[in-house]
């Protein structure tokens, strides 16, 4: 009999249950997430499953895609932010993707002090089993994941990839992003709609990439969902938050909590989104793209700390003209 398995027609030689097939192809059934002729497969059910002739199977698992200094993840005078009923200290997010090595990933997240992180949903190696996973580096007990739709141009491709992710690791809390094109990764909005509309009427709590439109971000919030992620500029760019009066009015606009999504370089980037009022700031290729991914995670933390102190203090008002600091009565 033949099965697909991952888009490959694999031969088996007899009849099997679900489960059994995950062994034989040497996978922890702990560690992945099975959908079977598009339907997604409960893990409890695999033993009772039968693989038939001619059955297309999808398995995924968590990438790097898209402990915690709990002593020093937030400011003294900051309680953090809340999103979907849950209190985070710190207000840096971060990517797992893009780094060298699962190693060089753990050592970022620690330095810089995120609680959570973003993961991508992607198939299982399913020719070596024996690859390792990011659940081995990056614990979720400790961590909250944060499954992520990256990479899916339609609304259908979202919601399916989430579904997938949530029956991976039973996390409803998730990002969502669909994007437009491959050469901006701009979202694509009325997907974006769709998708955000599906998963909240599947009992999703959604955080959504969106641009830095103040309209359409009222209008997510309305949905219901859970945060607003606005764009500082193209994924991956480096080129900083290039609109700041669209995310401030964002701010103002919407009550749930702001992030900035994307676009940042570096440590004075990340100050810049803070001292807009943002609630938080997610990155990855700031961190992992830089040549010591490890002293830039522990700049990024420092950044989100000191932007929103700066946020906090509130600066001091413009100036047309010069006020010397120095007091003029008792001049010499």
């Amino acid at each position: 009999m033949q099965v697909t398995i991952n888009g490959e027609s694999r031969p088996i030689d007899h009849p099997m249950s679900l489960d059994a097939l995950l062994t034989t192809l040497g996978l922890d059934a702990r560690k992945v997430a099975v959908e079977r002729n598009r339907e997604i497969v409960p893990r409890g059910q695999y033993g009772e499953t039968s693989v038939a002739d001619g059955d297309a199977l999808e398995i995924v698992h968590f990438i790097g895609g898209g402990a915690p200094d709990t002593t020093a993840a937030a400011v003294a005078d900051d309680e953090g932010f809340t999103v979907a009923g849950r209190t985070f200290r710190s207000r840096l997010l971060v990517g797992t993707g893009k780094y060298k090595d699962f190693e060089e990933t753990a050592r970022a997240l620690e330095a810089s002090g995120a609680e959570i992180v973003t993961v991508a949903v992607r198939r299982v190696n399913v020719s070596d089993p024996t690859q390792p996973m990011l659940m081995d580096y990056v614990d979720p007990k400790v961590y909250t994941y944060l499954p992520n739709t990256a990479g899916c141009f339609t609304a259908d491709d979202a919601v399916r990839t989430l579904r997938l992710a949530r029956e991976a690791g039973g996390w409803d809390l998730v990002k969502l992003e669909v994007l437009g094109d491959q050469k901006t990764l701009y979202p694509d909005m009325p997907e974006t709609f769709k998708a955000a509309e599906a998963l909240i009427k599947d009992g999703f709590k959604v955080m959504v990439y969106c641009n830095d439109d103040p309209i359409a971000a009222k209008r997510l919030e309305d949905m219901g969902c859970e945060a607003i992620m606005p764009l500082g500029s193209m994924i991956g760019s480096g080129l900083g938050v290039i609109n700041p009066v669209n995310i401030r009015l964002i701010k103002e606009t919407v009550s749930v909590p702001v992030l900035v999504d994307a676009g940042v370089g570096c440590a004075s980037d990340v100050a810049v989104a803070m001292e807009l009022g943002v609630d938080g700031v997610l990155l990855n290729t700031a961190i992992a793209g830089a040549k010591d991914p490890i002293m830039m995670a522990r700049a990024m933390k420092l950044a989100v700390e000191a932007g929103r102190l700066s946020y906090l203090a509130g600066r001091m008002p413009k100036k047309r003209y010069a006020d010397p600091s120095s007091p003029l009565a008792g001049l010499i």
